[in-house]
């Protein structure tokens, strides 16, 4: 306390102050004046609390660093981790780009719905990567969740409260980023109800899971406990906004063509019907792929409504594969030819090498996922005996008599 100085903001000096030295400037400040600065202050936050434009000005400040990419620049950023899948990379950029111009437009007196997309499509097709490549463009928290071990509240298992608790993790416990992330539910088709009916008695991990991500898909307010697990009395919880989380659901679907078959058929008339469907496959039935397949399949109508976005992808032929060995950033044989670097050897692959890769790929029906695994089992020998070898040559060169030497079982 220091009573003959003066008050740096009102000039006083006989009244109390308060000395402050900051970098080796002094300061003073009375009584009083500190009152009306704290009182200013309240009125601010008061403020920043009811003033909704405010809010939504200063919270569109910390969605991105920078504009929102467009549409095109989205799908050619696609282009470089993911081959193929045109059709469901122009789809999902424009749901992606809609989606956060929808929330740029908070204060408009329109409001837009959300673009939750749903991808259907043979495993090892690009699904998920698409979404991760997705989330890493855009610099928001991003989390991946399998429905298969979701069951309904009380049960064994994942409340569905635990995908946003995964969210809130990857956003290192920030509410705020965790309400603009993006949630990939993968594997929703194992929670279709097991018939066309609705359920009369508990469907643990079906019908009754699909009802509980009704209020995360839509806008909702949900309690999550912060660490995870069940929530119990006097616990803790962390409440999340679902309003501008983007959800992004995908699945086998298997016998899905099928069902599409089926409801094609029936509006099928003339006498040439049935040698048209012959000359079909089911990649041309998907073409007429809607929501009323996806009710048949067992989705309920409240959830395919919350997921207005419904594309598919295709099953990867042989020349795809190859291309997602070869020709993306982290393609593959780049990423074996840069680890051999790091031990000094330069890795070169045939074309009939890698022809015979793919093609015992393709025989065991895993899509591009199964590359990894029939790389590693090709590689596998060479990376365990070479870092140890007194080598004559710092090259390796992978043909298809090596290839098959490793896959002959």
């Amino acid at each position: 306390m220091n009573k003959e100085s003066r008050c740096s903001f009102c000039g006083r000096s006989n009244v109390q102050i308060i000395e402050s030295e900051i970098d080796g400037v002094k300061s003073y400040i009375c009584k009083d004046c500190a009152q009306i600065a704290l009182g200013l202050f309240n009125q601010v936050e008061h403020k920043i609390e009811n003033d909704e434009n405010y809010q939504s000005e200063h919270e569109l400040r910390h969605i991105f660093d920078s504009t929102v990419p467009k549409p095109r620049e989205i799908k050619e950023y696609l282009d470089q981790y993911i081959i193929g899948q045109d059709r469901v990379k122009e789809r999902i950029a424009v749901a992606v780009y809609n989606h956060f111009k929808r929330i740029n437009n908070a204060n408009s007196d329109i409001e837009i719905d959300k673009s939750n997309i749903l991808i259907c499509g043979p495993t090892g097709s690009g699904k998920s990567l698409i979404a991760r490549t997705i989330a890493k463009m855009l610099n928001v928290p991003f989390a991946i969740a399998d429905a298969t071990v979701l069951t309904e509240s009380g049960y064994v298992g994942e409340d569905v409260e635990s995908v946003l608790v995964r969210l809130y993790q990857a956003a290192d416990y920030d509410v705020e980023r965790t309400e603009r992330g993006i949630v990939f539910i993968d594997e929703i088709d194992k929670i279709a109800r097991k018939n066309g009916n609705p359920s009369i008695t508990r469907d643990v991990s079906g019908e009754g899971v699909q009802q509980g991500l009704l209020k995360l898909l839509e806008d909702s307010i949900v309690n999550i406990p912060p660490k995870g697990g069940r929530k119990h009395p006097d616990q803790p919880l962390v409440s999340i906004n679902t309003k501008n989380i983007l959800f992004i659901c995908a699945g086998a679907f298997i016998g899905l063509e099928e069902i599409i078959k089926r409801r094609c058929h029936k509006s099928t008339i003339g006498f040439n019907s049935k040698n048209d469907d012959k000359t079909k496959k089911d990649k041309d039935y998907m073409n007429n792929l809607n929501a009323l397949d996806l009710k048949t399949f067992g989705l309920i109508p409240e959830i395919l409504g919350r997921l207005p976005v419904i594309t598919y992808t295709d099953e990867l032929d042989k020349t795809a594969l190859k291309r997602i060995l070869t020709e993306p950033k982290n393609a593959l044989v780049k990423q074996y030819q840069e680890l051999f670097k790091m031990d000094g050897i330069k890795l070169e692959f045939k074309e009939s090498a890698l022809d015979y890769i793919v093609e015992h790929t393709i025989e065991n029906k895993l899509g591009a996922r199964g590359l990894r695994g029939t790389m590693e089992t090709v590689m596998n020998k060479a990376m365990f005996n070479l870092p140890s070898e007194n080598r004559q040559s710092d090259i390796l060169i992978i043909d298809k008599k090596y290839v098959k030497k490793y896959l002959k079982n």
